[in-house]
């Protein structure tokens, strides 16, 4: 197993692997990758602070809403780069997100995949 971190402009995700750079050629430093999550698993946060876990917390903007009766989709521009959050309409009204809204979003270290090229 290895913990990866990948340099996204200026941005570090990390990521547990089961290769390592000896098992695998697009563990390399270097390497282009393609990172590879769920849009369910993308959190959102307004004001948070402090220290938690998740080490994969980055500021965006929200760039649109689109609410439904059970889930709502968050669209987010993270350094010109489109995310897609898909969480509860409940915790959607709770944080009551518009656009233009300053959130970060998060993902678990171990939710997000790498893909080598």
């Amino acid at each position: 197993m290895s913990m990866v971190d990948i340099d996204v402009d200026g941005d570090f995700f990390s990521s547990i692997v089961l290769e390592t750079p000896t098992t695998a050629a697009y563990l390399k430093q270097d390497h282009n990758i393609t990172l590879i999550f769920k849009e369910t698993e993308v959190s959102i946060a307004k004001n948070l602070t402090g220290i938690i876990s998740l080490r994969n917390r980055f500021k965006a903007k929200v760039k649109r809403v689109e609410e439904s009766d059970l889930l709502t989709k968050v669209f987010l521009d993270f350094k010109g780069k489109s995310i897609v959050s898909i969480i509860s309409t409940r915790s959607a009204q709770k944080l009551a997100l518009i656009d233009g809204d300053e959130v970060e979003w998060l993902v678990k270290t171990n939710e997000v995949s790498l893909q080598g090229h």
